[in-house]
């Protein structure tokens, strides 16, 4: 009997080993990797406050351990993550180490010559949340081509994303602009490592030049896994569940609809002034570091409240639309900024067309399928 219990016992031991998996490391987490790769290298930073080494931020990581940054470059919303939406930023010094910060969000989005004069390797370790239209990866595309054009090496240091899947219109070439530099969809199921291999594979850089690239992959993780943001990756996502519906709603940011930019709870409702039929309620204010002049300022907006809502994973249509249907003045319900974020000219036609969910999904079938068979050439994690 206590051969028994002791077997019982053995067997649970190991199930409950079994079933604990291993810490995800990110590209960040793994040291041992990059600290012989920068040796005795000048080196350029891009960065924000989502790169950090547990409580740690890369740049007082590395210094630490003595490696030579010579450069930091700064993305939009800034280093520390703190400025505005749309907000053009300025060089600047780290009053800490006297390194200079070159802004990628200002006079220029891409760095120039004499910026990585005194640069060897360039590394790349911000956190992106999967969406097309998120600038993060429009920055990560001008780092390459100034590392291609200059003869610098890049690293990107890995991490995951919480929007993994793939969906939504694939961009035509007519709609190219910051907020979508690739022909990708809206959600592309890929790493921020595996676009740039991506990038580089197709032949994406001006005059299909291709980078010094590496990529230091994520360790335990595979795109099975669900990815959540202990940082918040810029003012307006605040947790989870608004990086969620980041992919759905950042459509109503082409309309007059109000995603709650301005409130404590942006991208998590959507609202007009007009929609008095709605029972819901917000008011946008300015806050500064977050949102100084928000849509409606100071005006009631009547809307739904999503902070409780199923998030699908998928692009939800349902929410846009209902509200173009419910909004009277459908004219100037879209303005000239839809068509970019959406990457296309069609999806505001199918709309006005009345065109539902499932019809306008079958137009997306086709592009879907060669960036999936695309995409299988560049993955790192099954």
């Amino acid at each position: 009997m206590r051969r028994l219990f002791l077997l019982i016992l053995l067997v649970v031991m190991s199930l409950s080993l079994q079933s604990q998996s291993p810490k995800v490391l990110t590209g960040a987490d793994r040291l041992e990797l990059l600290l012989p790769k920068v040796a005795g290298q000048r080196v350029a930073l891009v960065v924000n406050q989502t790169s950090v080494i547990g409580t740690t931020h890369l740049v007082d990581t590395l210094l630490l351990r003595g490696v030579n940054i010579t450069t930091i470059f700064s993305p939009e919303h800034g280093l520390r993550g703190n400025e505005p939406d749309g907000q053009l930023l300025s060089d600047s010094i780290d009053l800490k180490t006297g390194i200079p910060i070159y802004s990628l969000y200002g006079k220029s989005k891409k760095p120039n010559s004499a910026q990585l004069l005194n640069v060897d390797v360039v590394i790349f370790d911000i956190q992106d949340v999967g969406a097309r239209f998120y600038t993060y990866i429009s920055t990560l595309y001008y780092v390459m081509e100034a590392c291609s054009e200059e003869n610098k090496k890049l690293i990107v240091l890995d991490r995951p994303n919480p929007n993994d899947y793939i969906d939504g219109p694939v961009l035509k070439k007519s709609q190219q602009s910051f907020v979508g530099m690739l022909p990708i969809p809206i959600v592309y199921g890929l790493t921020i490592g595996e676009l740039a291999m991506m990038i580089n594979g197709e032949g994406w850089l001006e005059g299909k030049t291709k980078c010094n690239l590496e990529v230091i992959p994520v360790k335990y993780w595979n795109h099975s896994q669900a990815w959540s943001l202990q940082i918040k990756p810029s003012p307006n996502l605040p947790n989870d569940k608004s990086i969620l519906l980041y992919p759905s709603l950042c459509l109503f940011e082409g309309t007059v609809i109000s995603v709650g930019r301005g409130t404590e709870f942006p991208f998590l409702v959507i609202g007009n002034p007009t929609l008095t039929n709605y029972s819901f309620q917000f008011k946008p204010v300015s806050i500064v570091g977050i949102s100084k002049y928000p849509p409606f300022e100071n005006q009631i907006c009547y809307g739904l409240d999503l902070r409780n809502a199923r998030v699908k994973t998928q692009i939800d249509l349902s929410y846009l639309i209902k509200m173009y249907n419910d909004f009277s003045d459908k004219k100037n319900f879209f303005t000239d900024y839809f068509n970019k974020l959406a990457g296309n000219t069609e999806l505001k036609e199918q709309i006005i067309k009345g065109m539902n969910e499932d019809q306008i999904r079958a137009t997306w079938k086709r592009d879907l399928h060669s960036y999936k068979l695309k995409r299988k050439k560049y993955l790192l994690y099954p």
